[in-house]
């Protein structure tokens, strides 16, 4: 007779066993179940006793039309109401008594006991004090509930009648205040933001003198501000930074103009390196192999044989430095320049002269308000410069750094500590912070650089400096198309991917010569900023593809 087991499961016993098992499971999950519709049902109590309570207060609150969010369906441009809206930058003394219409970001709301709240909005870099008080006809309690209640950064439109206090106002760009009529809320910004303004818009002097003081402030990184970029750039300083960029554009492109100079576009999708060398973006176009414009140089060299005589460009140029620098970006904008010569590249240089110390006397003189904006943040001293730009030879350069006691090759390139001694060295001596250094060695130069006609050695070539580092390259180009050829082969250029450029000097073409500029590098040593992603709008870099 078979017996069984001591250790066999009674298949009564075990089935017995699950079911209670899932008997307790069942408990458990009403029990959860029924916990969680309490707590919806009494969510849904409160979300309704809040908006009576909202739909009472509206109802008794005679002014109600005179403040609240505004619908989405009410700004779909469905009304041209011929409203006259006034800046906040234009608010001052001579519009006292007079009823304006604002618009701006509600940059901060203090409320001052039950009857008084102040209400700080900026637009651009402009801020102005709006003050709310409750008084019968004109401002309600539950307004100024509503105002209290805005979220820093938000929308808001505001009607009130402008006047002027008897002592001045802190914390405001603008000497007067508004007293408000009306408040509307065009876009809330969330409560809780990655940044704050008065965070990002504050001084690294600021920040020492309070930790000196034994207070510590919030010291915003520069990780931390790339990756809340689009908060960042609404501080002053960066509103003036960008501002000014823009005016450098606007006289680089005048100032050419009025020389006579043709703005063009170039393709920024090539089938070879304009520059030579390893820094390039490569990618497939519709199967075969291309790259990105490291700069326009190859196509504004085809325009001045195309007759253009003097051109200029102003666009996006690619880099593929795996470099994570001070100065050195994926991507820039590029202000690039080439012109016929008549006898002498010192043709393209005085352009350079001329064309720099027009753009530094504007920013100076018609700039003012934000190179302050800039400078209140970020302080620096005024560029030195002369009327009459310094112009050095790469040797007497080499020369003043021997002197020196700097070790250096007298035919290789400057690395930027050596650029940087120099700079100390000529402000030393020359009392200018920007020069240009001409005659570089052909060995540092790109393919298409002409070389001297009294030492092959050195080229017809130049790079200028402020504070000590390079914004520009620039050269006579090789127009005998041998000569390029054979230029472009020595430097690892495959001559194949660029025959359309080399061809077109076949065709006859007159001496030329042009350059380079980094506008970004230009507005971060002009104003004395320390890393060039301060002066583009949304940088690329080796680890930077977002925002």
């Amino acid at each position: 007779m078979s017996m069984e087991s001591p250790s066999a499961v009674n298949p009564a016993s075990e089935s017995s066993s699950e079911s209670s098992e899932s008997i307790v499971a069942s408990k458990k999950q009403l029990k959860k179940e029924a916990l969680k519709a309490e707590k919806l049902r009494r969510k849904n109590e409160e979300a309704a006793a809040s908006s009576a309570a909202s739909a009472k207060l509206a109802e008794v609150d005679p002014l109600s039309e005179n403040y609240g969010d505004v619908s989405l369906k009410d700004l779909h441009s469905k009304a041209v109401t011929g409203r006259k809206w006034t800046k906040i930058c234009s608010l001052d003394a001579e519009l006292a008594n007079r009823t304006v219409l604002i618009r701006g970001r509600a940059q901060t709301i203090r409320a001052v006991g039950k009857k008084i709240s102040f209400l700080v909005v900026r637009r651009l870099s402009a801020t102005v004090q709006c003050v709310l008080t409750v008084k019968e006809g004109l401002v309600s309690a539950q307004m100024l509930r509503f105002c209290n209640s805005l979220t820093r950064e938000s929308i808001v439109d505001v009607v009130g009648v402008v006047t002027t206090p008897t002592e001045p106002i802190k914390g405001t760009t603008q000497q007067v205040e508004v007293q408000v009529r009306k408040l509307y809320c065009i876009s809330r910004a969330v409560p809780n933001l990655p940044i704050n303004i008065e965070d990002a818009a504050r001084s690294e002097e600021d920040i020492k003198e309070a930790e000196m003081a034994g207070d510590k402030l919030v010291r915003v990184n520069q990780d931390t501000r790339l990756n809340n970029r689009v908060l960042d750039l609404r501080t002053p300083a960066n509103q003036a930074i960008f501002h000014l960029k823009c005016s450098v554009i606007d006289i680089f492109r005048n100032c050419l103009r009025s020389e006579d100079f043709v703005e063009i576009h170039t393709p920024k999708l090539l089938a070879g390196a304009s520059e030579g060398g390893a820094s390039v973006f490569k990618f497939d176009y519709m199967g075969q192999p291309a790259c990105l414009a490291q700069s326009p140089q190859l196509h504004k060299q085809m325009a001045i044989c195309s007759d253009f005589e003097r051109v200029f460009v102003i666009g996006e140029v690619f880099r593929a430095e795996n470099s994570s620098t001070h100065r050195h970006l994926c991507e820039f904008i590029g202000l690039d320049v080439e012109m016929e010569i008549n006898e002498h590249y010192f043709e393209v240089l005085d352009i350079v002269d001329r064309l720099f110390v027009t753009i530094f006397d504007y920013l100076n003189e018609k700039c003012k308000k934000l190179l302050d904006a800039i400078n209140k943040q970020f302080p620096f001293k005024p560029l030195k410069y002369l009327q009459k730009t310094l112009l050095l030879t790469f040797e007497e350069g080499i020369k003043m750094l021997k002197d020196a006691g700097v070790e250096i090759d007298p035919f290789g390139d400057l690395n930027t500590e050596s650029e940087r001694t120099l700079g100390r060295l000529v402000l030393e001596k020359y009392e200018t912070e920007f020069y240009i250094l001409h005659r570089y060695p052909s060995t540092v130069r790109p393919f298409y650089t002409m070389p001297c006609y009294d030492n092959p050695l050195y080229s017809n070539s130049f790079d200028v400096f402020i504070r000590g580092e390079e914004i520009i390259s620039g050269a006579q180009r090789v127009h005998e198309p041998d000569l390029l050829t054979a230029r472009a082969e020595a430097c690892g250029v495959d001559v194949s991917t660029i025959s359309a450029y080399i061809n077109s000097f076949r065709y006859g073409t007159c001496p030329h010569g042009g350059f380079g500029v980094g506008l970004e590098r230009v507005v971060m040593l002009f104003c004395g900023l320390s890393n060039i992603r301060q002066t583009s709008l949304f940088p690329r870099d080796p680890q930077r593809l977002v925002p």
